[in-house]
């Protein structure tokens, strides 16, 4: 090998302490950070948070504060029943994979691929129903995320949520419950002013 091969020639050496310069690829994959989307908020959104069920390829852009706020009273499985939650766990386990009983002769009849259609089409169904049953996120108005924090909900609850949520609260504050306590028949009066506000906005 000779002691000073042409390669050497295209090396450049930066002086001690200079910057690297940003390279124009450097600059594409990292674009100047948008705004944070929770209503009111103008600091940068250097975090994402999940929208939510059947929109897993779905993002928010919020700033530290509020994607913390927002993970706080996030669940994925909102709006579902128990017995759906079940379902979905147990079919987890396989990721929602047509399963049959281990050890099974070697000549043993598959599963009927139009079960699997049937299958496949059932939780088809399944899906569009809860695509449904939760409408399209939009962001909320300052007065809708009041009224969710007044309930205690996350900013994508919606329809029964909500409701089992009031009745809970109604239930809990109520003056006959409450011997009169005044602390408690504010609340009471904040909550039903919160669902009054969100079944006005269709959210509820």
């Amino acid at each position: 090998m000779r002691p000073n091969p042409k390669y050497f020639d295209r090396l450049r050496i930066r002086p001690r302490g200079a910057e690297k310069p940003a390279s124009p690829r450097a600059e594409a994959v990292n674009p100047e950070t948008p705004v944070c989307q929770w209503d009111g908020c103008e600091a940068k959104a250097t975090h994402r948070a999940p929208v939510g069920r059947m929109a897993e390829d779905q993002y928010f852009r919020f700033c530290i504060d509020h994607v913390r706020e927002y993970n706080k009273g996030y669940n994925y499985f909102s709006g579902l029943s128990d017995t759906d939650i079940a379902r979905y766990q147990k079919e987890a386990i396989t990721g929602h994979r047509p399963t049959w009983r281990f050890g099974a002769a070697a000549g043993a009849q598959a599963p009927d691929p139009s079960m699997q259609r049937s299958g496949s089409a059932r939780a088809a169904r399944m899906r569009e129903g809860h695509a449904r049953a939760e409408a399209p996120l939009r962001r909320l108005k300052t007065l809708e995320a009041k009224a969710m924090e007044t309930l205690g909900l996350p900013p994508t609850a919606r329809g029964e949520t909500i409701k089992a949520r009031y009745h809970e609260l109604v239930k809990l504050h109520h003056p006959d419950a409450n011997g009169g306590d005044r602390g408690s028949e504010e609340r009471f009066r904040e909550v039903i002013e919160a669902f009054r506000l969100l079944k006005q906005a269709g959210l509820a």
